[in-house]
């Protein structure tokens, strides 16, 4: 075939400790703006509810989920018209598709199922698609706008 190529071996007992890094005495750190941000306390929140931790949850996981035609998630293209969690952590959300000819008309909303029956806290998902009011591109927040160039 060829040249048979040999790869040279060294053996050593061992190796240097490469030298720690160090910060030098007059070092002064720079202020933390970050400090009084992480220090200020926020107000106590209900789990259920509008504005609870568990509502910001199922938004985070609702976020995750991507229009498979619009590079733009389906809480920001205005795809999700209501998040209702009750006190025992059964949500219901309401939501539309941009047509009812939407190529994931049948897997989107068991996706979104799926995805906020995987929040912790979240005993029951149910979704809710209807499509009055129709969507239309009104229904977008700043960012999906943004995000496809119409701001």
């Amino acid at each position: 075939m060829g040249e048979e190529k040999k790869i040279e071996v060294e053996e050593v007992d061992g190796v240097e400790t490469p030298p720690r890094a160090r910060v030098t005495p007059d070092f002064e750190r720079k202020r933390d703006y970050l400090a009084g941000f992480l220090a200020e306390t926020k107000p106590e929140v209900p789990q259920g509810g509008a504005g609870g931790q568990l509502m910001e949850s199922v938004i985070e996981a609702l976020k995750s989920i991507f229009d498979p035609e619009i590079p733009v998630d389906i809480y920001e293209l205005g795809l999700i018209y209501g998040v209702d969690i009750s006190e025992d952590g059964d949500a219901v959300i309401t939501m539309t598709l941009t047509t009812p000819h939407c190529p994931v008309a049948e897997s989107m909303p068991a996706e979104v199922e799926l995805r906020v029956l995987s929040v912790p806290g979240i005993r029951d998902a149910e979704v809710k698609l209807v499509w009055d009011p129709p969507w239309d591109p009104s229904k977008m927040s700043d960012e999906a706008r943004l995000e496809l160039g119409m701001l």
